[in-house]
C-alpha cells in the first residue's frame, strides 16, 4: 500500500475538496450510507445526475448521502472548471447532495480517495482501476466499501437499490451479483 493509503482503513479517512474548495473531512457522514460516484458534465451517462438525485430524495431520510466527484479522466468529458461543473449541475439537474471539487481517477495525481477505493489490497472485492463515469461505490456505515457498480448500471438499476437497501439496514451479507458487475466488460466508449 502506498504512502497516501497508510493508516487509512475506510473511506471516512480522507479529506476531500468540496466543489468551492473548502475540506471536507469524511467523518462528517460517519454513520451514513455512502454512494460515492464520479461525475461529468458531457457524457451519455450525465443524465444519471436525474437518477442520483432521484435515489437520494428517496433514501436521504434513511442515512444514504451521494457524494459526486467530477473528473476529466476518461474522455475528457469534463473540461470545465469548478464553478461551471457547480453551475451546470445545480441547474439543469438540481442537485442538492454534495459535490466535490474535479479530481484525477488514475495516474501518479489520484486523488487519495480513489486510490484507496481502488486499491485491491485495501478493497479485495471491489478494488481495481476505474474504467469510465459513473461508476459508484456503495459505502456502509462504518465507512467500509460493500459494492461496486460499474458506469451501464444506473443509480436506478433494481441491483442498485437492492445493495443500497440492504446497507442501509445494515445486513453484512455479500450483495448478490458484486462480483459479476466487476467483471462485466465495461460500456466501451471511445
Amino acid at each position: 500500500m502506498c504512502a497516501a493509503l497508510a493508516g487509512a482503513t475506510t473511506v471516512l479517512d480522507f479529506i476531500p475538496l468540496s466543489i468551492d474548495g473548502k475540506p471536507v473531512p469524511l467523518t462528517t457522514y460517519r454513520g451514513k450510507v455512502l454512494l460515492i460516484v464520479n461525475v461529468v458534465s458531457h457524457s451519455i451517462f450525465t443524465e444519471q445526475y436525474t437518477a442520483l438525485e432521484a435515489q437520494y430524495q428517496k433514501y436521504k431520510a434513511q442515512g444514504l448521502v451521494v457524494l459526486a466527484f467530477p473528473s476529466d479522466d476518461f474522455g475528457k468529458e469534463e473540461p470545465d472548471g469548478n464553478d461551471a461543473i457547480k453551475q451546470f449541475v445545480e441547474s439543469k439537474y438540481k442537485i442538492t447532495f454534495p459535490l466535490f471539487a474535479k479530481v484525477a481517477l488514475s495516474g501518479e495525481h489520484i486523488a487519495p480517495l480513489f486510490q484507496f477505493l481502488t486499491d485491491k489490497q485495501a478493497n479485495a472485492a471491489t478494488g481495481g482501476p476505474i474504467r469510465w463515469n459513473f461508476t459508484k461505490f456503495l459505502v456502509d456505515r462504518d465507512g467500509k466499501v460493500v459494492a461496486r457498480f460499474e458506469p451501464d448500471v444506473t443509480p436506478d438499476a433494481p441491483e442498485l437499490a437492492v445493495a443500497i437497501e440492504k446497507t442501509l439496514r445494515g445486513e453484512k451479507e455479500k450483495h448478490d451479483g458484486d462480483r459479476a458487475l466487476l467483471d462485466r466488460p465495461s460500456l466501451a466508449i471511445y
